[in-house]
């Protein structure tokens, strides 16, 4: 398949050296005794204090009460270094036990399929811990990484649209349910005066997020895997339909005059100060919806709809955007009985240290989720609990090109300035080149 071609290189030039050997020194010291000590190095994009490492570091706290010598290390990587990073551990046979996975999802495919990663379903069935992890989380993973689950969802994210429930109220507007409903409560919204949506064209993919829900709603859960494996075109009629519905919010001013240049902090802030009424967005920014220094409106004024359903179409309102973040794998070879033994204490716990130490609702189940949660961390969690059937993103199986096509031509095509066949087949022509 030439649309897999792109993909398929970052995964390729990070293993094709894997042959030349080198010392093992993610596993050198964790131990074969399942009830001794083990050290584990985490390659992450996040620091230290961030999310993800005080999490872990926390665990471990706990972890060595009982393994007592057992340590982690936190080894920063930048996001935009990281594959090339993988690439020369790979080339030295020296991923450490923890380490996030490459930036594409044909790379961390690559990386389960010739053994470099742990098959994490299969491990952790066999250490009796693989139902401490969200059914939900296990299918986006798969959705991701070609069937097998090679990853731990240290995140787990819903998206839909965020609305300011006092702006809905004031103007007479109920949660829409439909596309149609949708851009009439944009319509009144605008005839207030109101901004109706707050996205960042900068980042583009605030925009393209849109586009691809439209199409899941349109075609159904498999029409970007129907592209991505060559069976459709983004060319294809219906996939230019779903273009021109969100190009048609843009060109009636919905989006408001500055998207183009607005970058995502920003363009949160019309909303979190009551100057958009609606805001799509992933459950990651129940953070500063949380942070009453940057929300004016309230947290208790924020409602959440799930991206409606679109007349004709065949998928639904149930089937959920979910992701994971940027997921982080094990290494296969640095694999041992004491690794096997922090792994499955990790999965145990992870996740109520996680929303305890965070507020973060993760891949992993919380068995005693604090009494204190927040009104929108309790809706985010009800909402991941009981999604039956998540999909994916616009881009989530496209090429590291395709996906800077698309999110760099998204603000173009809200203002006009692309039309819906260009942008489309712009997208089209990056995953086939």
């Amino acid at each position: 398949m030439r649309s897999k071609i792109a993909a398929f290189a970052v995964a390729s030039s990070l293993l094709a050296v894997s042959a030349c050997g080198g010392t093992d020194k993610g596993g050198s010291d964790a131990g074969k005794d399942a009830n001794g000590p083990v050290k584990v190095e985490f390659l992450s994009v996040q620091q230290s204090t961030d999310n993800w490492p005080t999490i872990l570091s926390d665990l471990m706290t706990g972890y060595s009460a009982q393994h007592a010598g057992s340590a982690l290390t936190n080894t920063f990587v930048a996001q935009t270094d990281l594959d090339q990073k993988l690439q020369l551990l790979g080339a030295q046979n020296s991923l450490p036990v923890l380490f996030n996975a490459p930036n594409t999802p044909a790379a961390q495919a690559q990386l389960g399929n010739t053994g470099k990663a742990l098959d994490l379903e299969a491990k952790l069935t066999e250490l009796g811990v693989i139902d401490k992890v969200s059914p939900a989380a296990i299918s986006v993973i798969k959705q991701l990484q070609g069937g097998k689950m090679y990853a731990l969802p240290f995140e787990m994210n819903i998206e839909g649209i965020w609305y300011n429930k006092k702006i809905f109220a004031d103007n007479g507007i109920a949660e829409p349910r439909t596309w149609d409903e949708l851009t009439a409560a944009a319509a009144t919204l605008q005839g207030k005066g109101i901004q109706p949506f707050a996205a960042s064209g900068v980042e583009g993919w605030p925009i393209t997020r849109l586009l691809g829900d439209y199409i899941f709603r349109l075609l159904g859960p498999d029409a970007l895997k129907k592209v991505a494996d060559g069976q459709a075109k983004l060319t294809d009629p219906p996939y230019v339909q779903a273009a021109q519905a969100i190009a048609d919010l843009g060109k009636k001013g919905y989006f408001g005059k500055g998207v183009t240049s607005l970058e995502y902090q920003p363009a949160e802030d019309l909303f979190l100060q009551g100057k958009a009424g609606m805001f799509y967005m992933g459950s990651w920014a129940t953070g500063d919806f949380n942070d009453a220094k940057k929300n004016k409106i309230g947290a208790d004024n924020i409602g959440f709809v799930p991206f409606p359903a679109v007349t004709g179409g065949v998928g639904n309102a149930e089937q959920t955007p979910m992701n994971v973040g940027l997921p982080t794998m094990v290494s296969a070879k640095a694999y041992t009985p004491a690794v096997a033994e922090w792994l499955k204490y990790l999965a145990s716990n992870y996740g109520d240290t996680a929303l305890a130490k965070k507020g973060l609702i993760s891949g992993f189940k919380a068995s005693t989720p604090p009494a204190d949660l927040p009104a929108t961390t309790k809706l985010v969690q009800g909402r991941i609990e009981g999604t039956k059937e998540p999909v994916l993103w616009f881009e989530a199986l496209f090429s590291a090109k395709a996906t800077s096509v698309s999110q760099k031509n998204a603000a173009r095509l809200l203002t006009g300035s692309m039309s819906p066949q260009d942008f489309m087949s712009s997208v089209q022509d990056a995953l086939a080149g």
